[in-house]
């Protein structure tokens, strides 16, 4: 059976083909996400108190580095097989390079349930993915555009989107954080969080559910191609993600962590970042992909076939 926090989504998305009238207040999301990202930052800086190296390094680097590789990869497949123009291949590159802290969210659930074990700075995968993608795909963009005067402010606008969004912010300072009290001297609040996760994830996770039925009507049928990509793509970018994991000496559970976030597409931080640098991309189709596709195909399917796959190559 799938983690339970999964069956809080189904019950979401079946509740949201139904019409039924359940919803989740706005300000009440908004607390989830703010937790919840809060949450996985703290438990990563606790998780490396007192083990910091130096080694570090050049495995964020590295890690960092897939963020980068993988718009060259999905680019032109979106070109010349899904038939995309350039605003909507460079967006979708951005959010399939970028990653879901959703979906890392119940990844890191899975592996706490099953009892696999895990690096503690496998938050600090999550925050160096975010933004790679983001620029290469704009970069791309820009290659093929012309732009206005306007170009540089929009520049700006965009760094400034992605530095100081609430994701980055929340994930960066929940590390520093755990990382300055570790578990015990910062227990008082952090217990608060911790202790709350999968409370706090299952009723995310309902309102994914809700929001992913509510991308999914009507399913634009005509974009088959597209649709395709967003619910094949997540296994093949998984490998991704599972060598590199292997590669570099990994746990299992890390492994499967990282083969996760390079199969999960961003909905978070990418749609902010693309809606002002690329205004002629359709973020709804974007969406209606990374949300409405694949982020329930990596919760409900993806993560336990990414343990198989861990198991088997390590």
């Amino acid at each position: 059976m799938p983690d339970i926090v999964v069956m809080f989504f189904l019950l979401g998305l079946i509740a949201g083909i139904l019409k039924s009238d359940l919803e989740i207040p706005k300000a009440a999301y908004e607390t989830l996400s703010l937790l919840l990202m809060l949450t996985i930052g703290l438990k990563g800086g606790m998780a490396l108190y007192g083990s910091l190296e130096w080694s570090l390094v050049f495995e964020l680097l590295a890690i960092a580095s897939l963020g980068a590789f993988i718009p060259l990869i999905v680019i032109p497949v979106l070109l010349k097989v899904a038939k995309a123009d350039h605003a909507n291949a460079a967006s979708l590159a951005a959010h399939y390079g970028s990653v879901s802290a959703g979906t890392f969210a119940v990844a890191l659930a899975y592996v706490e349930t099953v009892g696999l074990p895990i690096e503690p700075q496998v938050t600090l995968y999550l925050v160096m993915l975010e933004l790679p993608a983001i620029l290469v795909a704009l970069a791309f963009y820009r290659r093929h555009t012309k732009h206005d005067g306007s170009a540089s402010s929009k520049q700006s606008e965009l760094w400034h989107e992605t530095f100081t969004n609430r994701g980055v912010v929340l994930l960066a300072g929940g590390v520093i954080i755990g990382f300055m009290y570790g578990p015990s001297e910062g227990a008082a609040v952090t217990e608060l969080f911790t202790n709350a996760f999968k409370a706090v994830l299952a009723l995310f996770l309902l309102e994914m559910g809700l929001t992913a039925a509510e991308t999914l009507s009507p399913i634009p049928w005509k974009k088959w191609r597209l649709l395709t990509f967003a619910l094949i793509t997540p296994f093949f970018l998984s490998f991704i993600g599972l060598s590199a994991g292997i590669a570099l000496g990994l746990s299992t559970g890390s492994v499967v962590i990282l083969a996760t976030l390079t199969a999960s597409a961003s909905y978070i931080a990418a749609p902010a970042a693309i809606k002002t640098a690329i205004p002629k991309a359709d973020i709804g189709l974007a969406m209606l992909m990374s949300l409405g596709i694949t982020f329930p195909f990596n919760a409900i399917v993806g993560i336990p076939l990414y343990h198989q796959m861990a198991s088997y190559f390590s």
